[in-house]
């Protein structure tokens, strides 16, 4: 399952570096517009990943760390971030 979330981060990195290829350089009519639409959807869906997350995070070493790796890679880095533990009760 390792593999299928770094395949998945590898290739969410390749497409923000077509759409910033593409804000530096625009493609042609259709396809500028589309990367363009494409890339403002996928930016809005991973802020708001973070901003779900957010509370989430608190207890973690780097949390902020954490925050842009979920801006950035939206899911694949939601999934290999450990559950927290809850604390074993004691039956008395």
């Amino acid at each position: 399952m390792k593999v299928l979330w770094g395949l998945g981060k590898l290739l969410t990195l390749l497409f923000w570096s077509v759409v910033l290829v593409n804000l530096l350089t625009p493609f042609i009519h259709p396809l500028h517009s589309l990367v363009n639409l494409a890339g403002g959807l996928l930016a809005t869906l991973h802020l708001l990943e973070a901003l779900l997350c957010f509370r989430s995070l608190r207890g973690r070493a780097h949390p902020w760390r954490d925050r842009l790796k979920i801006i950035i890679f939206g899911v694949f880095h939601l999934q290999t971030i450990p559950a927290p533990t809850a604390p074993k009760a004691s039956h008395a």
